[in-house]
């Protein structure tokens, strides 16, 4: 069966030029022209990953994704005209997997999407629970909790923190980090690394799991007996 995308965006010539590229590739593909017609088509259809144009019609890109978040770990490449971090970032944060910035590439893209696919499939890893100084991790039921309590992470957030505890102690560099979290092709930013690190940060403050960071180098994670000690 093959692979379904849906491409949603109110320029229809870029759904169509995103259409040709990606039925040559082998997928099937699905359009919607505003973002309510995107959560319906993603009811409908059921797609395997979602190319999202942030700026349009009826309901925003981000309040898509926002919405899609609540129910479905689906893939989402976010699509953004804007050259700066600003879109990049919010996108990330409500748990978008890869950002393209316009005009783009429609071969760059289609290689994103591959990309984004390859690390979904990959995602579902060893059935593995790891404990250390409070926290666990069900790595199959991609769970975890904190002294008892459940933590809410985003998709990334929680690959990360599997990644920290299972190598806890050890300093990971931000481009090993990319590597093993986004994937050898990943174009964007490591400094999304530090935005990552400084939400999961939030969400273990307090606790004796602490993200330590190793000026010039990256991160790592250690297990303390003083939860009060500086995770800086």
């Amino acid at each position: 069966m093959a692979t379904k995308i849906l491409v949603v965006d109110d320029e229809r010539n870029i759904v169509q030029l995103t259409r040709l590229y990606l039925t040559k590739e082998g997928f099937e593909v699905e359009a919607a022209y505003d973002g309510r017609q995107a959560l319906e088509k993603v009811q409908v259809h059921q797609p395997d990953l979602i190319v999202l144009d942030v700026m349009m019609p009826e309901m925003d890109g981000f309040e898509v994704c926002r919405e899609l978040r609540k129910t479905s770990n689906v893939p989402i490449i976010i699509l953004t005209a804007r050259t700066d971090d600003v879109d990049k970032v919010v996108g990330l944060e409500l748990g978008a997997d890869d950002y393209v910035t316009k005009p783009f590439n429609p071969r760059e893209l289609v290689a994103r999407i591959k990309a984004v696919l390859r690390r979904a499939q990959s995602a579902g890893a060893p059935a593995t629970v790891l404990e250390g100084g409070g926290l666990h991790i069900d790595v199959p039921r991609r769970e975890a909790t904190l002294d008892g309590r459940p933590l809410t992470l985003r998709s990334k957030e929680f690959e990360l923190l599997t990644t920290f505890l299972q190598n806890e102690g050890i300093v990971m560099d931000r481009e090993r980090l990319i590597q093993l979290i986004w994937g050898h092709d990943f174009y964007g930013d490591s400094r999304t690394i530090d935005v990552h690190v400084a939400w999961l940060r939030e969400k273990l403050a307090g606790s004796h799991v602490q993200i330590q960071t190793v000026w010039g180098i990256g991160y790592k994670l250690v297990v303390t007996e003083d939860a009060e000690k500086s995770q800086v």
